[in-house]
């Protein structure tokens, strides 16, 4: 069985991949496992520290070939705020408790929580189910040894 032993982030790599490896956003900090790739081989990550992959991140085998990391489709809220300042107020709301979010100019991508999605629209947010992957915004301590 083939090893990864690097990851190159989104970009660095201009060769095109000879595989696609698709997980969710929970799965995708790693250090040591089993993947599966789109044709069915399966391939060993094995890296010294754990990483955070993005959607995008190139995988190196050891024999040089590269796996692409695609974000899954996740069930998900789509928040929309009535401005930019409520937008910037829901945000504070949910990093105040934890959340994983991808947040963009116009809405904020969740995790479906039946209960987050009453206090956002206790709040006044907009919030539809929609499937689509998910790329959260990274910790303020990710890749800074800190375990939070």
């Amino acid at each position: 069985m083939l090893r990864v032993t690097s990851v190159l982030p989104a970009g660095e790599a201009s060769d095109p991949p000879s595989h696609i490896v698709v997980l969710p956003h929970d799965l995708r900090h790693l250090r040591r496992k089993l993947l599966h790739l789109d044709n069915g081989d399966m391939v060993m990550l094995d890296l010294a520290q754990a990483v955070l992959l993005a959607d995008g991140d190139k995988l190196v085998m050891e024999n040089g070939d590269l796996i692409e990391v695609k974000a899954a489709d996740e069930k998900l809220y789509a928040i929309e705020a009535k401005g930019p300042l409520h937008l910037l107020e829901l945000a504070w709301h949910l990093g105040n408790r934890h959340l994983p979010a991808q947040i963009e100019a116009d809405r904020i991508l969740i995790g479906r929580d039946p209960v987050i999605r009453a206090m956002l629209q206790g709040l006044g947010a907009q919030v539809q189910e929609v499937t689509e992957p998910f790329q959260p915004v990274r910790g303020a301590y990710h890749g800074h040894g800190h375990a939070h």
